[in-house]
């Protein structure tokens, strides 16, 4: 047929995997969008305390994400899949809600204090929600498909992104923050049901993991994330990438918040900048995602599309390093962040085809969440620390240069690595 030719020359899509994608798409739309509507509440809420105090609520936003592995390992071994991603999605859906009620009711003095818990669980809410997709992605789809297929589901989460921001960005000066809130939490209800269907449609496709599997809670103990990560060369090079990539990402979220701090007086005003910043990421990384995320993975395979990010990384550090402006800051924050949503998070997700799928439910949970925070909290006490010296951005532009050298090595060794654990993958 000619439409199979097409999809064969162009998307390289499947017919009997169009279903299975459409609804991980709009799984990641619900899941982002979700996201996107509460971040920039979350940033205006971290500003509103305190700048000095941004690196203890990272430090919270840690503690936080340790003590909440430990009932989600608990749970992976208790739950199905499809059973995991609801009560896990529920209980944020309830936190939301509880929220809402606090602000509402809460003091001006009150509102500070609820501010920065909001910024943690935010924080926390967020590595979840986007670790607990993917997990179920490389549970569905193989790495061949992964190559195909993520960067249009990636796609999916990014157009979520842009909604969800320019939401906020629109109602921000209009409805109160509950609205934006409440509306937040219906979207990932919303998710729920995508998670349902989606499952549904890989056991009946035969894709990711076999049916009895995808019916079973996941074998090992609550710990075997961590002691499975220490034992396994690849699963630590992965951590290191993880590590790097937070570690530098950082102190460009702190220089941001300097600026506009300095710069925007009015909480509702920085609110809508926030979105906007998270319009204009989301945008650039929809475009790349649509025509050009595929076509890399596909052309260059993984190795060379995980490389791209450290590389302009370390050239944008460099840049930096002899030019600290606005204005460069702006430009390295926003070009890196869309090359990470298009090019590194697709690549970076198809590592986790190739290990077995105890691995993929608390390995890489406990990467996605642990090992992240742990690199902000290198970024964020970094620069305090430098800072307490008396060193600018300068000093931290010329300490990430040979710290991106190093992410940029990783990043070639993780995507040779994988092609020799392929084989031995797709042969159980």
């Amino acid at each position: 047929m000619k439409d199979d030719g097409l999809l064969k020359r162009g998307l390289q899509i499947k017919p009997e995997e169009w279903r299975a994608l459409l609804w991980a798409s709009v799984y990641f739309f619900s899941v982002l969008s979700a996201y996107y509507i509460i971040r920039p509440i979350r940033d205006e809420m971290g500003v509103e305390g305190g700048i000095d105090h941004l690196p203890w609520l990272f430090t919270g936003t840690l503690i936080a994400i340790i003590v909440a592995n430990i009932p989600f390992a608990a749970l992976t071994k208790k739950f199905a899949r499809v059973k995991l991603i609801s009560v896990s999605y529920r209980f944020f859906i309830l936190n939301l809600l509880i929220f809402i009620g606090l602000i509402h009711f809460a003091t001006p003095e009150q509102k500070i204090w609820i501010g920065r818990i909001f910024f943690i669980w935010t924080s926390v809410f967020n590595l979840f929600v986007v670790s607990i997709f993917w997990i179920l992605m490389v549970d569905v789809f193989n790495l061949p498909q992964s190559k195909r297929l993520f960067g249009f589901i990636a796609a999916g989460g990014t157009f979520g992104a842009v909604v969800g921001s320019s939401v906020t960005m629109t109602l921000a000066k209009h409805v109160p923050t509950a609205v934006l809130m409440l509306s937040s939490a219906a979207i990932l209800e919303f998710a729920v049901f995508c998670v349902r269907r989606l499952a549904s449609l890989s056991e009946k496709l035969k894709l990711g993991a076999k049916a009895e599997e995808a019916h079973h809670p996941i074998s090992g103990n609550v710990f075997s994330g961590i002691s499975h990560t220490l034992s396994s060369t690849y699963l630590l090079n992965i951590s290191l990438f993880t590590l790097l990539g937070t570690v530098t990402s950082t102190t460009l979220y702190f220089q941001q918040a300097e600026i506009v701090h300095d710069h925007v007086a009015n909480s509702a005003e920085r609110i809508a900048l926030f979105a906007q910043i998270e319009v204009l990421v989301n945008t650039i990384t929809l475009l790349c995602q649509i025509f050009f995320t595929a076509k890399i993975l596909k052309r260059f395979g993984v190795s060379v599309t995980l490389m791209l990010v450290p590389a302009f990384s370390l050239i944008g550090f460099g840049v930096l390093s002899v030019w600290p402006t606005v204005t460069a800051i702006i430009a390295v924050q926003v070009i890196r962040r869309a090359g990470n949503f298009a090019l590194a998070r697709p690549a970076f997700e198809s590592l986790f085809t190739v290990i077995p799928r105890e691995d993929k439910y608390r390995a890489k949970a406990f990467m996605d969440t642990v090992v992240y925070r742990t690199g902000d909290q290198v970024g964020a006490w970094s620069k305090t620390l430098l800072a307490f010296f008396g060193f600018g951005a300068t000093a931290f532009s010329l300490i990430a240069v040979p710290a991106s050298f190093v992410w940029l090595i990783n990043s070639y060794w993780l995507g040779k690595r994988q092609r020799a654990l392929a084989p031995k993958a797709h042969s159980n």
